[in-house]
């Protein structure tokens, strides 16, 4: 297949066009970054925010997956970085659905990525697929991400929602900016750690947005390994991964003033996650066990 990703040239997007390419598909990354010299895939710039930018590479594509944003964390969030956050999915995403209305063949998927940030604090609760969303920023955001993927589906593009926790890779995402700390003998559970983290191998992601474009899934899909961990496990599991120890933690109240509101919501908020669409669907994990997903991660 010709499958188009946007954002492929970022953290999660490399891994992806790399799983397409082994498969055999031809892969074209849409980016708001100029082509590098030498880069693996044909490149295609574009705005992030107009079909016009896009529609020549869209064409003949079978399959789209949409990665674009700007990254969540770190920083806090004012005003404008909500507006960039807002524009660089929610906007991006109207843009690729508007091309698709405008194609002369459309392509059969549309896999767009979105957040477990959907179900905001829930506590001990599993949160499935059908769960509802929860309040807060974080959920406003992913709810109106995904409804403008769902609308491709007006124009016969089976689309589906992957949901992502944390991605694991030291080259990038949460884990990366983490690892420095532990390395220092500095890290430990964040707040009170008992709130669940839903995390996931990058590998794992990069296949399960594969498995997504080819086989007939649809709707919401939890990308988090079937087995979250809380987040003081989580960092006794990385201290041990790193050969440091787990003591010094941070609380609440010192990351609420570090964070303000993204803190709440992304740091002391609590998801377990299960993957049930994707199991359902067949997929495989390979790594469902934290403490082989980070070895493998820091490898």
């Amino acid at each position: 297949m010709k499958i188009l990703i946007a954002g492929g040239t970022g953290f999660i997007g490399s891994a992806a066009a790399g799983e397409m390419a082994r498969s055999g598909h031809e892969v074209v990354i849409l980016s708001r970054r100029p082509p590098r010299r030498g880069a693996p895939y044909r490149q295609e710039l574009w705005d992030g925010l107009h079909a016009d930018s896009c529609a020549r590479a869209l064409e003949g594509a079978d399959a789209i997956v949409n990665l674009a944003g700007a990254p969540v964390a770190p920083g806090r969030w004012g005003a404008a970085r909500k507006k960039d956050l807002v524009a660089s999915r929610v906007g991006a995403t109207r843009a690729l659905v508007e091309a698709i209305r405008r194609a002369s063949r459309r392509p059969a998927v549309l896999v767009n990525a979105s957040a477990v940030g959907y179900y905001g604090d829930c506590g001990d609760d599993f949160l499935y697929e059908e769960s509802p969303p929860g309040q807060g920023f974080l959920c406003d955001l992913a709810l109106a991400w995904e409804a403008a993927a769902s609308e491709a589906s007006a124009f016969g593009v089976r689309v589906v929602k992957l949901r992502i926790g944390m991605v694991l890779h030291q080259d990038g995402g949460a884990l990366a900016r983490m690892i420095p700390a532990f390395r220092a003998f500095l890290g430990g559970p964040l707040g009170t750690g008992r709130q669940w983290v839903p995390w996931i191998a990058r590998e794992d992601l990069a296949a399960l947005i594969a498995h997504a474009v080819s086989q007939p899934v649809e709707g919401a899909v939890n990308a988090a390994a079937p087995d979250p961990a809380t987040n003081a496990d989580f960092s006794r599991a990385l201290a041990r991964a790193l050969g440091r120890p787990c003591w010094l933690g941070l609380p609440a109240a010192a990351l609420r003033i570090a964070f303000g509101q993204m803190a709440d919501e992304i740091l002391l908020a609590s998801q377990r996650v299960f993957p049930r669409r994707a199991l359902g669907s067949g997929f495989a994990f390979r790594y469902r066990d934290l403490d082989a997903a980070l070895k493998a991660a820091l490898e």
